[in-house]
């Protein structure tokens, strides 16, 4: 999972937000309004088109996506809408012409345009590292992955406030007053999170650009095991691309930023190694899994597996987790056209926009070079239930 929630309205509600966390009866009166939460502009509009109108519908094999919707379904079968269409997908079997007459049979497709009419958005890619680890503190390993902090205190907003549903704020208490929570330098500088440490690993740019996947795995040299390290949570502070920092610092072009350029920037300039990941304040904690089945990929912010080249990251404000997408793209830095169902499985600290898309590729070193070159123009359709005339 690769979530990085928003600390938006912390400055606006700090004053007053120790009545939700203290224990004792409070007299901070309760705000009867507070501020609109700001909407991206312009917004979402759906257009009904027909399968025949999705460019390279026809050529995609729909059954490799198969698995990945019944795993959706799996979610949205709780929901009404989706309800019938996903018990009766329980009955089909994986044969690509069935699943493919099922899909045009009760789903219909929405091209996803804004409302200014672009119907262009960004697709960008990730995938699930291998790094090397120790339980152990030693010379070779110096770098921790930390599990949840005890005392990171999480407030989800809409609990009081419906209209900011998907916002929580992340801090910690100083006396009765919640304060943000520690930055990635204060974390790294202070030992305030030692004792927290799941593993220790190798490389502390591997670490930073784990952070940024929302998962991997990791090899124990002295025990041989592998394990992995799923998303726990987030210090609560935004996350800001060093990508981004170094061409605002006129270190590269913007069109070269991708992250082996930044990884080959960093090992060329070692003493700046601090500086730059510090620009990201964001720092995300993590909890382990076993990997009983190194097959099956990690979860999602949707709950269930990610399937390489099958699931997306996506701003669930305007895509609904567990959706079909079809996307028309191509490969990185390529011509080559990738047109491909996929299932909204996921969400990422900087995917944010209508039009904004993650793309999974699996895991180890090939998916990892495709996902770090990724970031191209993409057009897409959501496929929703038919609705009954």
């Amino acid at each position: 999972m690769r979530h990085y929630s928003s600390i938006l309205f912390f400055k606006f509600l700090v004053s007053v937000i120790f009545f939700l966390t203290a224990c004792t009866t409070s007299k901070t009166p309760v705000p009867t309004e507070i501020p609109a939460v700001p909407s991206e502009q312009p917004g979402r509009e759906l257009r009904q088109v027909t399968f025949a109108d999705i460019p390279g519908w026809n050529a995609d094999k729909v059954s490799e996506a198969w698995p990945a919707f019944v795993h959706s379904c799996k979610v949205l079968k709780k929901q009404a809408e989706w309800r019938n269409t996903c018990l009766l997908a329980e009955k089909v079997r994986g044969e690509e012409s069935e699943i493919r007459t099922f899909l045009e049979t009760f789903l219909e497709p929405y091209q996803v345009v804004l409302t200014d009419g672009n119907d262009t958005g960004m697709i960008t890619g990730y995938y699930e590292p291998l790094l090397q680890g120790s339980r152990i503190q030693t010379a070779r390993y110096q770098t921790p992955l930390y599990r949840v902090p005890p005392d990171l205190i999480v407030v989800d907003l809409a609990v009081t406030y419906p209209q900011l549903k998907g916002l929580r704020l992340r801090g910690k208490l100083n006396g009765k007053r919640l304060v943000p929570y520690l930055t990635r330098s204060e974390i790294r500088e202070s030992r305030h999170l030692a004792g927290s440490e799941i593993v220790w690993v190798d490389d502390p740019v591997d670490a930073f650009f784990l952070q940024v996947q929302g998962s991997g795995r990791v090899f124990i040299e002295k025990t041989g095991e592998t394990i992995r390290v799923a998303y726990g949570d987030q210090n609560g502070h935004p996350y800001r691309s060093i990508g981004r920092y170094l061409v605002d610092k006129g270190e590269m072009k913007l069109e070269e930023a991708s992250a082996q350029r930044i990884k080959k920037w960093l090992s060329e300039h070692p003493a700046r190694l601090n500086e730059v990941l510090d620009a990201n304040p964001s720092y995300v904690f993590f909890r382990e899994e076993k990997l009983d089945n190194p097959q099956i990929g990690p979860k999602g912010a949707l709950g269930v597996p990610l399937t390489g080249g099958r699931s997306v990251a996506v701003d669930s404000r305007h895509i609904p987790l567990g959706v079909p997408l079809f996307i028309n793209t191509t490969e990185p830095n390529s011509d080559v056209l990738l047109q491909r169902l996929v299932m909204a499985q996921d969400t990422g600290g900087a995917i944010k926009g209508v039009l904004r898309l993650d793309y999974f590729w699996g895991f180890g070193n090939e998916a990892g070079e495709r996902a770090g070159k990724m970031k191209q123009p993409v057009k897409m359709w959501i496929l929703q239930p038919k609705k009954d005339k």
